[in-house]
């Protein structure tokens, strides 16, 4: 009995330090897809942005757990966005040959699920 609760104790911290390092960094875990929407969740850590990149389509944000977005353009401009838990926002499509990086201006992580439009209507 004692060995099977240090083995379950041993296996509970490594779940445990495992989960903690895994949420620790900035992700974008996919939701769903079909012929007309992808969703997807992002999780932006403080001082983990997510890396450049575009939205080739206009997207709905819902705000799990909200917080102040800066949107960082490739050639500088900046934008806040503050996003409030469990409010939704729209956000149309990115301006040709255009790219940013979106970094939590807070000390909390931001959690999000967007839901990009891959058709217009």
């Amino acid at each position: 009995m004692k060995m099977f609760l240090l083995g379950a104790l041993f296996a509970s911290s490594i779940c445990f330090a495992v989960h903690s390092q895994q949420s620790t960094q900035t992700q974008r875990i996919p939701l769903f897809e079909n012929d007309d929407v992808r969703v997807w969740k992002s999780v932006i850590f403080p001082d983990a942005p997510l890396a450049m990149h575009r939205h080739e389509h206009p997207r709905v944000i819902v705000a799990m757990m909200g917080g102040t977005m800066k949107i960082v353009e490739q050639n500088g401009p900046a934008e806040s966005h503050v996003w409030e838990s469990g409010k939704a926002y729209w956000l149309p499509a990115n301006p040709p040959n255009t790219m940013h990086a979106d970094v939590n201006a807070g000390d909390k992580p931001i959690e999000v699920v967007v839901v990009e439009l891959k058709k217009e209507n």
